[in-house]
């Protein structure tokens, strides 16, 4: 452990303070080609910048380039290659294109194929383990669950990036809490190699706190729950990984069982443009929604809320790992 001590600071460093540093130019960088869209939950024609996609790819490749060098690990290899593919999905979605000519498949199907290089470079365990009950070898499934884990991941990070800095604030617990998980199972060199993604969100969360200054777009949050994903296979916790995300997939799973509904919006405001639930029944159910059934909340409330269901699961996935390394 004492020699890897080295390369987790070294690629910790490089992962906040190239998104830290890289950030504020990119947002002037945007701001001066107006690629910016509407704050909605803003008074006024409040525009924020958008993608910082770019920013963020590049202080996970950094890091994970320097962890490389160190370690030599196929597994890192494989969560660059899918992360980076990840991003160039999300760019080219931030570009509207497929959007403009309702293309929905794209995504799904694009972050799937993205998965493939963990399957060509045998970064995977397929024994699938579970808390107390121990592993079940399932090597052909295990292949399928692969192709869908990045998608899922990918696209959970992206639906709930619905206020400011909630997809960077809920990662920079996830991934903390997936990295304590790791070292808990005694998988100390994926534990390290998950930290950077924590430091990422962490940098990143300082421009997309409230009040945003940049928003992620599909570049930034595809690529920070593509890397999430990845590390989950690559480093066997898939059901650690899952216990993490539990408020994230929640909100998934709510968007996606009323998804024919997305004609009402499920949130209004007040005069003092306070969030508030719409009364429309017929609007789709999502975790803000919920949240907001006890009353109007101003967005920080609403994000801080999300954030405490995010430690509260996170607390939940330690335990997980506690019981997983009983069992094993």
């Amino acid at each position: 452990m004492i020699e890897l001590i080295l390369p987790v600071v070294v690629s910790c460093i490089i992962a906040f303070f190239v998104v830290f540093l890289m950030t504020p130019p990119l947002i002037k960088f945007l701001e001066k080609r107006n690629l910016a869209v509407k704050d909605v939950n803003k008074k006024g024609d409040v525009m924020v910048v958008r993608p910082g996609g770019p920013s963020i790819i590049v202080g996970i490749i950094a890091s994970e380039i320097v962890l490389y060098a160190f370690l030599q690990l196929n597994e890192i290899l494989a969560i660059i290659i899918t992360t980076s593919a990840a991003f160039v999905i999300g760019y080219i979605d931030d570009k509207r294109y497929f959007k403009m000519h309702n293309q929905r498949w794209f995504k799904p199907v694009a972050l799937a194929i993205a998965a493939i290089p963990i399957i060509a470079l045998g970064a995977y365990d397929s024994d699938l383990a579970f808390p107390l009950f121990g592993t079940v070898q399932i090597p052909i499934l295990y292949l399928a669950l692969i192709i869908f884990m990045i998608p899922i991941t990918g696209n959970t990070i992206n639906s709930i990036d619905v206020l400011n800095g909630v997809a960077s604030g809920f990662m920079v617990i996830a991934s903390f809490s997936l990295s304590i998980c790791l070292f808990i199972v005694e998988n100390y060199e994926i534990a390290i190699v998950s930290l950077p993604l924590g430091f990422v969100s962490l940098a990143f969360y300082k421009y997309h706190k409230i009040p945003s200054k940049i928003f992620p777009g599909d570049s930034g949050a595809l690529t920070l729950g593509a890397m999430y994903g990845s590390i989950a296979i690559v480093g066997g916790v898939e059901i650690i990984a899952a216990v993490v995300l539990l408020p994230a997939v929640i909100n998934s799973f709510l968007f996606l069982s009323s998804v024919k509904r997305m004609q009402v919006k499920p949130i209004e405001h007040t005069d003092d443009f306070r969030l508030k639930a719409t009364n429309d029944k017929t609007a789709p159910i999502t975790l803000v929604r919920l949240i907001l059934a006890v009353g109007p909340l101003s967005e920080k409330q609403v994000g801080f809320t999300i954030f405490k269901l995010a430690i509260f699961s996170g607390i939940l996935a330690i335990i997980t790992a506690f019981l997983m390394g009983v069992s094993l």
